[in-house]
C-alpha cells in the first residue's frame, strides 16, 4: 500500500510544476488550450489533494 504522506507530496510537487506551465505558457504568449490545459491541471490536481487528505485523515481513525 501506497504511504499516503508521500502521495501528497507527489500531488504538491504536481500542482507546483503546473503552476509553473501556467507561469511559463502567461509569459510566451501560448495559446489559450494550453493555459486552460495548465489551469486544468492546477485543479485537478487541488481536487486529488483534498481526496487524498480526507482520505488520510479516514484512515487514522
Amino acid at each position: 500500500m501506497v504511504h499516503l504522506r508521500s502521495a501528497i507530496t507527489i500531488i504538491i510537487v504536481g500542482i507546483a510544476l503546473w503552476f509553473i506551465a501556467l507561469i511559463f505558457a502567461i509569459g510566451i504568449d501560448a495559446s489559450s488550450r494550453t493555459i486552460w490545459i495548465c489551469s486544468t491541471g492546477i485543479a485537478l490536481g487541488v481536487i486529488g489533494l483534498r481526496y487524498t487528505i480526507r482520505r488520510a485523515k479516514r484512515e487514522q481513525k
